[in-house]
This record gives structure tokens, sequence and C-alpha cells, in this order.
């Protein structure tokens, strides 16, 4: 069915219309009303893939709205419904849309696919705690042809800060075999408490978070962090608004499950037909690979020298040399903030060892975490995996260091001295745009 128009009438399949107005009842009265307050408009589907990194094919196509006039121009969908003010006439065209959106989905035969379904948040609160509506809903899929478990409904997280029916409308519609998808997540009134009180199975993060990680590789890290966060939740990372290679290459390093954009494929009235692998895919991973690669190259470069350094500090260290003279070479590279010994507690042994010039760039709003005192590192990564394995050198990834809040990165080697275990680490600098 490409649409139902603003008659009632649809000229491709009788059967389909019948059946609304037999599930719904009076349906062409109340589109007749709409008619008449709105003008005649016609109502088709565009579907847009969404794409599983690992799989390198759609598995999932997100169902978009598309109105004409009674001349066949384009409307904004926002503009052809915006005086719908009655909750009632919402309720309605809202399913209307959907349900043509399946029996467009359906007819194209996808049968390993997900359906991606826009739904207006308090037609969805409504809805799914009105019983009797929402069974009627599920009987309406089920005779168009999709099982539910293939149906994901998208719904914004704003929502959840505005109303208390919120959870229990989730809990009623994932109970009829569903997923739910938070969409925009990522701007606004978002909150991870949410995500962990409705454990929505895809989360969706908002566009702009790709914007800022375009030229800042802390916003990338960032974005990345954030993925790995919505992991634990228990969910799938979706990232939409992929309009370039460069933005696929970033969504890969952040770690997202699936991606959508024009880079891959633009709304379409029928779905691809894709049976082997994405060649749009498969030059993603050919750039991830080739990147990969040349970031290794360049993060072992950048420290080879401070690796080799703090290795050579280690015989004098053994020696009772004191740690500014042994970590001397360490201190002179360009980026060496601190070189500092631990024991096996993970306490600091003795003072730290600074560049012969001073700290650099040290913010006088920090100098409450200067003094270390008593503090114990026995937390950090870089003493945990050092004692695991002493006399090997270990590298931490960039890390935010309490030493004047800065981006770092610590060399760090445990070794035996008097029949104690030491730990001699050495911090340098990790500046990230």
């Amino acid at each position: 069915m490409d649409g139902i128009n603003g008659d009632g009438h649809d000229g491709s399949n009788v059967e389909v219309e019948a059946m609304l107005q037999a599930l719904y009842g009076a349906i062409s009265e109340e589109r007749g009303r709409w008619v008449a307050r709105h003008g005649v408009y016609r109502l088709s589907s565009a579907f847009q893939p969404i794409y599983s990194f690992p799989h390198r094919r759609p598995v999932g196509y997100e169902a978009l709205i598309r109105v004409e006039d009674d001349r066949g121009r384009p409307i904004a969908p926002v503009a052809a419904f915006e005086g719908v003010g009655d909750f009632d006439e919402q309720v309605w065209l809202d399913r209307l849309c959907r349900l043509l959106h399946v029996h467009n989905f359906v007819s194209q035969r996808q049968p390993d696919c997900w359906l991606f379904l826009n739904i207006h948040p308090a037609v969805f609160v409504h809805a799914a705690l009105q019983v009797r509506m929402l069974a009627r809903a599920v009987e309406a899929v089920h005779q168009l042809g999709l099982p539910t478990h293939r149906l994901v409904f998208e719904v914004t997280e704003d929502v959840m800060a505005r109303d208390e029916a919120f959870e229990g409308a989730v809990e009623a519609a994932r109970a009829t075999g569903c997923l739910l998808a938070l969409d925009d997540f990522g701007v606004g009134h978002s909150n991870f408490d949410r995500i962990w009180r409705i454990r929505p199975e895809i989360v969706k993060l908002d566009r702009s978070l790709l914007l800022r990680s375009r030229g800042s590789r802390r916003m990338a890290r960032v974005l990345a962090q954030m993925v790995a966060l919505l992991h634990e939740c228990g969910s799938m990372v979706l990232l939409e608004g992929i309009e370039s290679v460069e933005d696929a290459r970033l969504a890969m390093d952040a770690d997202v499950d699936l991606v959508q954009g024009f880079a891959f494929g633009h709304p379409a009235p029928s779905l691809r037909d894709e049976r082997g692998v994405s060649p749009e895919l498969e030059g993603v991973w050919s750039l991830f690979n080739e990147r990969q690669a040349q970031l290794r190259r360049d993060y072992q470069d950048r420290l080879l020298p401070f690796r080799t350094a703090l290795a050579l500090a280690l015989q004098p260290l053994t020696q009772g040399r004191p740690l500014v003279e042994a970590c001397s070479a360490f201190l002179r590279l360009d980026g060496a903030q601190m070189c500092f010994l631990l024991d096996e507690d993970g306490r600091e042994v003795g003072p730290r060892a600074v560049p012969a010039e001073g700290p650099a760039d040290t913010d006088p709003r920090f100098l409450p975490m200067e003094r270390a005192g008593d503090a114990r590192w026995a937390r950090r990564p870089y003493f945990r995996r050092a004692i695991e394995t002493v006399g090997e050198l270990q590298v931490t990834r960039p890390y935010l260091s309490l030493h004047g809040a800065r981006m770092c990165v610590t060399v760090s080697v445990a070794y035996w001295q008097d029949g104690r275990l030491r730990v001699l680490c050495g911090d340098l600098d990790w500046d990230e745009a």
C-alpha cells in the first residue's frame, strides 16, 4: 500500500482499509473531520536502513511518514499535523501512520529485520496503559503479518522527566514482546538513572554528540565512554546522523552497535535488497583497519622514549640513587609531568621528582591536590597491573590526572628492592583537542 488518501479510500489495497475500519471503527468519519480542517493529504512510508557494524548489512529500518497535498506536492509532516489539537485525533492519526508503515514494510517481505516506529510520547503512555487499546494494537499488527518481536518503538527520552506513568507504560508495552528504543539520548534531560530504570533494548544517541566529536579527540573519547556505560546498562547503542565515511569512522571508534544516516542510505519507499555485505560498510572497515594500525604506530612512537627512560631508571634506583637523579632522562623529555615511587600498598614513598624547570602550567585552583601526603594509589591501573607482572613495563590509557586535573598517561614498572616491592611511575601529558 503506497498510501491512504484523506477521503478514506486506498486505491491499492481495499482489504487493508477495511481492516482498519473494522479494528478501529468510524475511521472514515474521523478522517473526514481531519480532512475538513486541514485539506486532503496522502500519506506514504519511507524507510531508512539501520546497519549493524559487525553484520555489515541492514538489520532494521526506521519508518518515516511522508505527506503530499491533493496536488502531489510534499508537505512537511509537522506542518500537516500541527493543527491536530484534539487528543483523540492525535491518537487516531498516530495509529494510522504506524499501521500504514507496518503494512508497507510487511508487503516487501524482509523476514529478518526490525521495523522502528516512532510514537508520540503522550500516545505511547496513553495507549500502553489502556489494556484494551494495547491488545487491539497488537492484534492489528499481527493481522497485518508482523510479529511484535520485530517491532521497535522509538520514544523520546524527555517524556520520562515529565510523565510519572511512563515506566508503567514501558512495562506494559514490553509485555507484548516488542523492543523499546530511547531516542535523542545525550541532550536536554538525558539521565543514566532513567536508563537503569526502564532498561531500553536500544538507545539512539543524538546527532549533536557526533557533531561535537568531529573536531575533538577528547569529545570522541567521551562518546566512547558513554557508549561503554550504555553497554554496561544492557542496551545496544545506535548513532544516527552518519553523513560521511569520517562520521562512520567516529562511530566505529566509539564502539556503537548500529548506525543510521545518509552515508548508508536515504529514506525511500522500498527496502534495500542487500543479501551480502554492504560495500559502504566494507569501506568503513577498511578505513578503520588502516587508522587503527596508524594509531598504534603513533602511540608506540610517542611512548617509546618514556618507556626506555623509565626502564633505565631501575638500575640506579636499586643502587640507592635519589629518584630525581635516577629519572633524569625521563624528566628531560618533552611532556614529562613527574615521577614517583609507590610501596606495596600503593602509598607514595618519598618526594616526587619533577622536571628541573618545575611543573608545567600549575593551576593554583588545584593546589589542594598537589601535596601527596599519605595518598594511596592502589586502585589505579598503573599500580595493579605493575604488581601483577613484576619487571614488565605497563602503560595506561589516557585518563584524568588529579595532579592539576590534566589528561595524562602513566608508565609504570614494579621491582624488588631490599626485599620490598616498589612501583616506579612516570606521568606524561596527553593533550587532546
